[in-house]
This record gives structure tokens, sequence and C-alpha cells, in this order.
């Protein structure tokens, strides 16, 4: 039996589901013993009310907290800019570490548990978050990994070329967050719910995000009009603070959330940060996407819909792999005129159809057995020595 440990260390929930229906079918299997180690309440919230109780039962729930003085101290101070907590976890709680054979992680701060605090001999299992396009999923960080799960052809073909992996490192088996949100859907309350709906998904990352330079203009588009219903739910780290800090690509920007009109505007739903935002209720309730490049437009794809991509930072995308889902649809160089220019997309959609699906199939390998269990089998495999297929 294997001590297997699966990381929530997040600023917020978003990552969620693409490990925790993993660490469920580890769980109903019995074959080892599962800890779930969180860090903020909010992500203790959220497993109550993602997991089955009874699964919920076989699993050691664990929150981390940081060591007292210096470094709550220190997190205090720079909490507000970067995510000061989640990389003092590691430092102080490397014995809690330590006493596992592998921790399984959406994200890739964990690693340093490797490169700065010499745990050679933990094995480090990413499960990746999201299937989307973007450089940062491909960087050479992730060959310090010692098993990727991927949803599909397109993510390990490319980190076997952009980050060095070598094959063995790595096990395809589909998106599990399929298993845990596909059925999660909306029950919005516009007045007019036969209109069309829009989802407003942007990025929060000032260098790549539609919100910056075309935010106010995409929501005032949607102001007394009578053709579509908005659903503003934007990636919930836009307004987590007042600034927004990135390092791949390294940018800082202040952010404005939208205005007080908005919230009284019946055709407008805005969520800023809440569990709907991350767990496909959106995605399946929209009829079109419009966005930048969120990976959650793979999420909307399942079922193929128009979608238009805002290109605000004028990118030459054409043939860059880091803006792929870009031929799903038509892809704009303003808002200006925006409604019209979704009136156009969903004449269109025919003509993005094989796109799309071509797209879709790249991306998730997806079969009649569940994406967790298949990367249950990856893991368990992997740790008891076994070859996979």
């Amino acid at each position: 039996m294997k001590r297997i440990c699966f990381l929530f260390n997040h600023d917020q929930i978003h990552q969620l589901a693409h490990s925790l229906p993993i660490a469920l079918a580890l769980a109903a299997r019995g074959e080892h013993h599962i800890t779930l180690a969180y860090v903020r309440d909010a992500v203790r919230a959220e497993i109550a009310r993602q997991a089955d109780p009874a699964l919920l039962a076989k699993m050691e729930l664990v929150q981390l907290d940081l060591k007292r003085g210096g470094s709550q101290a220190l997190a205090g101070l720079l909490e507000r800019i970067v995510p000061a907590t989640k990389l003092l976890i590691y430092r102080d709680n490397l014995d809690f570490f330590r006493s596992f054979d592998a921790v399984v992680v959406s994200e890739k701060t964990t690693l340093l548990l490797k490169t700065r605090y010499g745990l050679d001999n933990l094995k480090l299992i990413h499960t990746r978050h999201g299937a989307g396009d973007r450089a940062i999923g491909f960087n050479p960080e992730s060959a310090g990994f010692d098993l990727v799960l991927v949803a599909g052809p397109k993510i390990r073909d490319r980190l076997i070329a952009d980050a060095g992996l070598r094959p063995e490192q790595l096990a395809m088996v589909g998106y599990s967050k399929f298993d845990l949100c596909a059925k999660n859907r909306f029950a919005d309350q516009f007045p007019a719910p036969e209109r069309p709906v829009v989802i407003y998904n942007p990025h929060p990352s000032p260098r790549l995000s539609s919100w910056f330079r075309d935010g106010a203009k995409v929501l005032a588009a949607f102001r007394n009009q009578d053709r579509y219903n908005l659903i503003f739910a934007p990636h919930m780290m836009l307004f987590e603070r007042k600034w927004v800090v990135t390092v791949d690509p390294p940018s800082l920007a202040r952010v404005v959330p939208p205005g007080p009109e908005y919230a009284r505007e019946p055709r407008i739903h805005i969520d800023t940060g809440s569990a709907a935002s991350s767990d496909m209720s959106y995605t399946n309730r929209a009829d079109i996407y419009l966005g930048d490049v969120s990976s959650q437009v793979y999420e909307f794809l399942r079922v193929p819909r128009p979608c238009l991509f805002l290109n605000s930072h004028g990118v030459d995308w054409r043939d860059d792999p880091n803006y792929l889902h870009w031929q799903a649809g038509p892809v704009l160089e303003s808002a200006e005129g925006l409604l019209d220019q979704i009136d156009a997309a969903v004449a269109a959609r025919n003509d993005y159809a094989a796109a799309q699906e071509a797209l879709i199939a790249a991306t998730f390998s997806l079969t009649d057995r569940p994406s967790a269990e298949r990367a249950a089998d990856a893991i368990t495999d992997f740790l008891e020595g076994h070859t996979r297929g």
C-alpha cells in the first residue's frame, strides 16, 4: 500500500476538479492510503461540495498551515500582490511531505520540494489543469515531474517536443474534470431566457487577456439590447487581488472591476469567483463563447457551438500553437460592433465545424471508461513499477 497525497495548495478553487476525481477513484479501490491536503477553508468546502461523502470518509483530510512568526508575517506582508502563502507552505511542511510515496498536484510550484528542498525520493505526479494551448503549459518545468497525466495527444506531443519530456513520463488518461462536472448547468434567471446566451470568459494575465483593453466595451455592448443574454464569468483569479501579477509572461496591472450599473442589468449575469465559474456550469449553459486564451474554451467545445476570440494585443496568431484554439471561430481585432460580430459568428458556425471537431479530437482522449479511472490506473502502475500501454 502506497501513501499518496493529493495537494490542493491553491489561492482559489478552480484547479480542484482536475485532480479530486482521481483521488476519489483511488479511494474507491481501497488499495492505497489517500490524503487530501489543503490550505484554504474555501477549498475544503469545495471538496465537501463535490465529493461523494462515502468516498470522502475513506480518505484523510489535512489542513496545512504556515509556522507562526516569520512565515505568517511574511505572507501577511506580500499576499496582496503575490501568492506568498502558497510558496511558503512547502518550506513549513517538509516533514509532512516526506511521509508520502507520491504527491499529486495540478500546478507546478510543488516542484520546489525537489528543486529547493531536496525531497528527491518523493514522486511528484502532475495532473495539469485545463487543456489549453498557452506556452506556460509546455515549458521545461514540466519535465521535473516523475509522471504527467495528459488529456490527449495534442498535449502529449507538445510536452515531448517543447518541454523535453520522455514518452515514459507521460500517461494519456483523458479529462477527469468531465467525470465530475459534465452535467453541471447554470439555472439562469434571465427575464428572456429564450435569447441566446453568450459567455464572456477573459483570462487574468494582463499581456494575454482581453479584459484590460476591451472588457468594458464588451459589457457595455450587452446593455440596453434585446438580442442576447450575457454571462460574464472571467477566470476567477482576475479579480482575486487589486493587482494582477503573472510570471509567464511577466506582467503587472491594476484590475478595475465592473461598475455597479452592471449588477442591476437583468440581461447580464456577473460572477467573478463562485464555484459555478469553474465547474462548467456556465460553459454548459452558454450558446456562444467569447474569450481570449482561457482553456475553458475546450470545455465549452465539448459540445461544438459558435466561438469568438478577442485579439486585444494584436498578436500574429496564425500558425502559433499557443493560439491553436483560435481556429475554432472568428478572431476580432476590437470589440467594436460586437453584437453584429456575434450574429455573423452564429451564421458562420458551420464554417468552423471541421476545425472544432479536429481540435476536440486532438485535445481529449475520451473512451467509455471514465478518465479518473484511467488516471488512477496510471498512478498505480507507475508507483508499482508496471509498464503502461
